[in-house]
């Protein structure tokens, strides 16, 4: 079995593709407590998580989570094929976290070891935030698909939650495409990096280096719950020396779309065509009206935002919805 160490130097294929998946901005922030840029992993499970919560994971023993460093320790080319077969954070947290109780929240960076390490005992060892039905199908330690080799949906072909638990009802990738004439928060220019939150799940891009004008074309995922709100997006400028600046948010309703993919059934079946429209409005942020379209099987919308509550600046995104129960 081959093996070998993140940073040699001689590049091989199995060491391409971790570097790739971790490059994903999901991977860019802890799985459990959201600290950013992970350094560590736990190969069975298939997540990227920080120091702090490593320290956990190690905890609960290797037939539960086996924890390699991402930069020291040496993968098997076993280990990594498992990481890639999750996809990630956002695909691993959408069955561990399926069905978290109302009123229980995941650590932050800062959260004392004790919130962590019972959060993760939860999540991990007594998956306690698992449909009781719902096992992980283990294969070289990764899950089966539902939908696109990632989601275990074994028993149903939906969550279908009990009293007091968060259901979620499919996964919304969000491409955030580019910025148009974005505000000035440094002295000529800003480092803009955009966030997204859907509850209290959150993803942000990379930081771009003094540009008013970004293009990131960089793909994000969130898990949407059953009782959904609006998409919420943020733009900042990053600060190395004090907190970062807003500069400006926007609201995306979400119902036009979810509503016309389930009006609509499974897109396979159908040709491309447009589903449905959300509406321009003097009370939203859209800049002309968006159309939700039918694209070789998958469900899209391309949004164009004006930015709220800054003096200038506009944000063009492509959602694409990701049903569950597909």
């Amino acid at each position: 079995m081959s093996s070998f160490k993140y940073d040699e130097e001689k590049p091989s294929s199995g060491k391409k593709k971790l570097k790739e998946l971790l490059l994903k901005s999901d991977n860019r922030i802890c799985a459990d407590c959201s600290a950013p840029d992970p350094k560590w992993a736990s190969a069975n499970i298939g997540v990227f998580i920080c120091l702090k919560c490593s320290g956990v994971h190690r905890s609960l023993g290797t037939h539960i989570s086996k924890v390699l460093s991402v930069t020291l320790d040496e993968w098997t080319d076993d280990e990594i094929d498992a990481m890639v077969e999750v996809g990630g954070n956002s695909y691993a947290n959408a069955i561990y976290e399926a069905f978290l109780p109302q009123g229980c929240s995941k650590p932050n960076p800062d959260s004392s070891h004790e919130e962590r390490a019972s959060f993760i005992r939860s999540k991990y060892e007594l998956q306690e935030f698992l449909k009781p039905s719902l096992r992980i199908v283990s294969s070289k330690s990764s899950f089966q698909s539902c939908d696109s080799g990632k989601v275990s949906c074994s028993g149903s072909d939906s969550f279908k939650s009990s009293a007091g638990m968060i259901e979620f009802i499919g996964i919304l990738k969000v491409k955030v495409i580019k910025g148009t004439n974005l505000a000035i928060r440094d002295m000529l220019s800003s480092d803009p990096y955009v966030v997204l939150t859907i509850g209290q799940q959150r993803a942000q891009t990379a930081v771009i280096k003094s540009n008013l004008n970004p293009i990131w074309n960089e793909e994000l995922k969130l898990s949407v719950p059953r009782e959904y709100g609006p998409l919420q997006l943020q733009v900042f400028d990053h600060d190395m020396l004090s907190a970062d600046d807003i500069m400006g948010e926007a609201e995306v309703d979400l119902q036009p779309m979810i509503t016309a993919a389930m009006a609509f059934g499974d897109p396979d079946l159908l040709a491309d065509m447009p589903i449905g429209k959300w509406l321009k409005s003097h009370d939203n942020a859209l800049l002309k009206d968006s159309t939700i379209n039918i694209v070789d099987g998958k469900i899209k919308q391309e949004v164009s935002l004006k930015l709220q509550n800054v003096e200038s600046g506009e944000i063009d995104l492509e959602l694409e919805w990701i049903p569950l129960n597909q």
